[in-house]
């Protein structure tokens, strides 16, 4: 369980910065959904320190309310 919340933060992290950067060049973007239906399944830090660390997403009310309720729900889940 432990590898498979390391796995899924660390990818979701990285596709934090991925999209940042293809919004910058004005790219194809990953659809938000992916962002939280993963969160949810696991990803909820990764996905927060991607906003934190890119600064992207944070302007986002859902991703602001939704991205903490995930990990809250993850620590529930996962425990």
């Amino acid at each position: 369980m432990l590898v498979y919340l390391i796995v899924t933060n660390s990818i979701l992290f990285l596709m934090m910065g991925y999209d940042k950067y293809q919004a910058i060049k004005k790219r194809s973007r990953i659809p938000e959904i992916v962002f939280l239906v993963l969160s949810f399944l696991g990803g909820g830090i990764g996905t927060l320190l991607g906003m934190i660390f890119f600064h992207h997403k944070t302007r986002k009310i859902k991703f602001i309310l939704l991205i903490p309720f995930s990990i809250l729900i993850d620590i529930l889940l996962f425990r």
